[in-house]
């Protein structure tokens, strides 16, 4: 019950961020653009103070504390709603930018806070591959995904983001791909673990 409530916590959050990230684009449309309202929508989202991630950075309980994976100087790491992908974490960066071009001389340890959370999903659990996406496309606040892909997933071959389109129109199917093989709190748990001795 905990577990499954600390879930919703979590994917609460992520999908808080995105619903608001929506509405501003809904809110500024204009008629007859291929995207409705995006190109305003990412000029709103320029003030940090408008931005659904720096406003959940900026609270102490923007995310669960049992979820927070790690506090890297230069971002967060979180770990994610979708935990059929066992592992899979979010990275928020700390500072508001839309691209990495604008993360100027940080980019380079943004990255390799990136590459030591891949490293401990790694490790923790031996993923077939780990998959990327860095998008921006509703919330343009820069957070790389980090998605374990498994060899026994039938859809292994193909991006996520197609199981997670069926997952906002199937509520079992949001079920399935929300619980894991292994519990949340231990998931955080190992990938701290590991990177406390890392990050030495």
């Amino acid at each position: 019950m905990e577990e499954e409530a600390t879930t919703a916590a979590v994917a609460t959050g992520v999908v808080e961020a995105t619903a608001a990230a929506v509405a501003i684009s809904k809110n500024n449309s204009s008629p007859g653009t291929a995207v409705p309202g995006l190109f305003t929508y990412h000029l709103s989202m320029a003030n940090p103070s408008d931005c659904p991630f720096c406003q959940k950075l900026a609270d102490p309980n923007g995310w669960p504390s049992t979820d927070i994976v790690w506090n890297f100087p230069h971002s967060v790491a979180v770990l994610g709603p979708w935990q059929y992908y066992t592992g899979y974490c979010l990275l928020i960066a700390r500072e508001h930018a839309t691209e990495l071009s604008q993360l100027g001389e940080h980019r380079s340890a943004y990255l390799g806070e990136m590459a030591a959370l891949a490293e401990a999903i790694e490790v923790c659990f031996t993923p077939h591959k780990l998959n990327y996406e860095l998008l921006g496309n509703l919330v343009p606040h820069l957070h790389w995904h980090i998605f374990p892909r498994s060899q026994s997933d039938p859809e292994r071959l193909r991006p996520v983001w197609m199981d997670l389109a069926k997952a906002d129109v199937d509520p079992a199917e949001k079920r399935r791909l929300e619980k894991g093989t292994v519990p949340r709190s231990e998931t955080a748990k190992k990938l701290r673990e590991w990177l406390k001795l890392r990050m030495k």
